[in-house]
């Protein structure tokens, strides 16, 4: 069953990668957006990535390591879709960075243990259908004192979970979003571990591209959409991420957001 799962999640995201256009990709974006506070979140954890050898596990289209690149980092771009893996190449070609790409079943990382001094991986986990597996692979191929950092989205939002019911042909069958206690496993494994959660309030921007511009969840990706148009969007979320940092003072808040982002320590 397990085979059959990740069969399918490479053919639908090979699928994926043949209709990308590299020349759309602003790669800042992914990192320095407003609407980008996952991203924001990991970078300032992450500090001065210059020289580090870095892992971009389940790198999509490439954005991760070709940004990462350009600050001076070595980057393997590796994923199990060789279709992404091909994107991830020609964006960082276009973007005059050299990147090392490899194919890789993230349950099983193929490299020795102490290998990398970061791991990044966005929305791979709740692909995965044994997310621990894949959180110790990547603290035995990291070296002593070096960091994995992930975001993913949670399980816990009635907002966010009637999106994902309608969103059927932007999504994979299998994906399930995280629990929030995944945390309390992370913690378990690293010597330390700082994490958030991100969009509350904010998620009325995925309301409104649904309710009042009338999106198409099925054609236009709305997790894509708040990048592309970050600069539209900046005016309303900046004011309503104010208001998340207060409802996250609440107790059980936190859990109700939509994306949780990680940065563990060996």
């Amino acid at each position: 069953m397990q085979d059959d799962l990740l069969k399918r999640e490479r053919e639908f995201h090979d699928l994926w990668a043949a209709a990308i256009d590299i020349e759309g990709i602003q790669v800042r974006d992914y990192f320095e957006a407003c609407t980008a506070p996952e991203n924001r979140f990991i970078l300032k954890h992450l500090g001065d990535v210059k020289g580090k050898y870095l892992l971009d596990l389940g790198c999509g289209a490439g954005e991760n390591s070709v940004y990462f690149a350009t600050k001076g980092a070595r980057c393997v771009a590796a994923d199990y879709s060789p279709g992404m893996v091909d994107v991830a190449l020609k964006l960082a070609a276009s973007n005059h960075v050299a990147v090392e790409g490899r194919t890789i079943n993230a349950m099983e990382i193929e490299f020795p243990d102490n290998t990398f001094d970061i791991i990044y991986a966005s929305n791979l986990l709740h692909h995965i259908p044994q997310p621990k597996t894949v959180i110790r692979e990547m603290y035995r191929v990291l070296k002593p004192g070096g960091k994995a950092c992930f975001w993913d989205p949670l399980k816990h939002n009635p907002v966010i979970n009637v999106y994902r019911r309608i969103a059927t042909k932007v999504r994979t069958e299998d994906e399930t979003p995280l629990d929030i206690n995944i945390v309390n496993f992370v913690q378990s494994v690293f010597t330390k571990t700082e994490y958030d959660t991100f969009w509350l309030a904010t998620l009325w921007i995925f309301l409104r591209f649904y309710l009042v511009e009338k999106v198409d969840p099925n054609k236009e990706r709305y997790w894509k959409k708040i990048i592309l148009e970050h600069e539209r969007l900046r005016p309303t979320y900046l004011k309503l991420e104010k208001a998340d940092q207060s409802l996250k003072k609440l107790p059980l808040m936190k859990r109700f957001a939509w994306n949780i982002a990680v940065v563990a320590t060996k």
